[in-house]
């Protein structure tokens, strides 16, 4: 029930989608062409190294040899690459003190693109939350400038915390796919494939648990339950059934990944203008849907389909010549159990 009231939400929020998509849009541009500066300036002896090169011609070949079947060249694959990796390395640490500054620069730029991203997120979670607690649409502007001291707040605080979360899935997915090998029996194109399956198991798997823990974050503060600063800790220590949320994020991320590489394979990549946004969209629809659903509130889906507190849809709601503020407070009133009250 609660995924599927996500995706009837996210469907009814979809014209903010191509709003962020302009918005990332422009702060990718923005940041790309910083970051291609100081990576001229500060990188350009190791960019146009023959030792990179080799690198990634070696990463595909490996891609090409795994869709291929070429169980010759995998087999081979892991002591070129290390001889390769070495080289590199090497290289790495002559240049040591520009490639220092490089990194630090561009890690800010990194931290600065999430910063300006995450007010586009959180932006776009207010109008859903406008939506679904009052039914009505507010402009992407306008709900914008009205959070943007608490979005900018709320993203000084998650985004550090982000950053090393996601940098340890990285290390750990990294560790995986490299060592496991090691520690399984020799099957060639198997191993590889085994490998590269319980890595991006991990990752999405670590992904989903990063989104359970904080997933009342956005939504408490919206709704005025808790200040930014609070709003962390009473997610992490929120009662609502862990399981119950960890399998809904897991499922949603699976389909994320599902939807968006066969969009982008069928379309060359085109489609991803539209997938990626709403794949945002749909994960803030399912965060705003169990908080509403845990902390017993009532919302909107459709004018005339409201979630109860329990998650049952009631259907068939007469307005009649009432405002959406008179239906409002019938639908936020105390509920008895009657059918009034419905």
């Amino acid at each position: 029930m609660r995924f599927r009231n996500a995706i009837h939400i996210t469907v009814d929020n979809f014209s903010s989608a191509f709003k962020m998509l302009l918005y990332r849009l422009v702060v990718s541009v923005l940041t790309f062409s910083l970051v291609y500066v100081i990576l001229q300036l500060s990188l350009s002896v190791i960019v146009t190294s023959a030792e990179l090169q080799t690198i990634k011609d070696l990463m595909g070949e490996f891609f090409r040899a795994l869709f291929g079947g070429d169980s010759a060249y995998l087999g081979t694959f892991w002591e070129t690459f290390n001889a390769a990796l070495a080289d590199f390395l090497r290289l790495v640490t002559t240049n040591g003190g520009a490639i220092a500054g490089a990194v630090v620069g561009v890690c800010l730029i990194y931290l600065l693109s999430r910063f300006l991203n995450g007010l586009c997120h959180f932006t776009a979670a207010s109008i859903m939350n406008d939506r679904m607690g009052a039914f009505a649409r507010t402009s992407f502007s306008a709900a914008f400038f009205k959070n943007l001291g608490s979005a900018a707040l709320y993203e000084v605080i998650y985004v550090p915390i982000s950053f090393v979360y996601d940098a340890l899935s990285l290390a750990a997915c990294w560790f995986l796919f490299f060592y496991l090998p090691s520690f399984l029996p020799s099957w060639g194109f198997l191993t590889i494939l085994l490998a590269l399956s319980l890595t991006i198991a991990l990752y999405i798997c670590l992904q989903s648990l990063k989104l359970t823990l904080i997933s009342a974050w956005i939504p408490s503060v919206l709704t005025g339950t808790a200040s930014v600063s609070r709003g962390l800790g009473q997610s992490l220590r929120s009662k609502s059934p862990f399981w119950k949320r960890f399998a809904s994020f897991l499922t949603a991320n699976y389909l994320i990944v599902i939807v968006n590489v066969m969009c982008g394979l069928a379309t060359l990549g085109s489609a991803l203008l539209i997938t990626i946004p709403l794949s945002f969209l749909f994960l803030l629809a399912l965060q705003c849907v169990h908080f509403y659903e845990d902390s017993g509130r009532k919302y909107f889906i459709s004018v005339h389909n409201i979630a109860g507190a329990e998650g049952e849809p009631v259907q068939g709601i007469d307005t009649g010549e009432d405002s959406l503020e008179e239906l409002n407070k019938k639908i936020n009133a105390p509920s008895d159990g009657t059918q009034e009250d419905k």
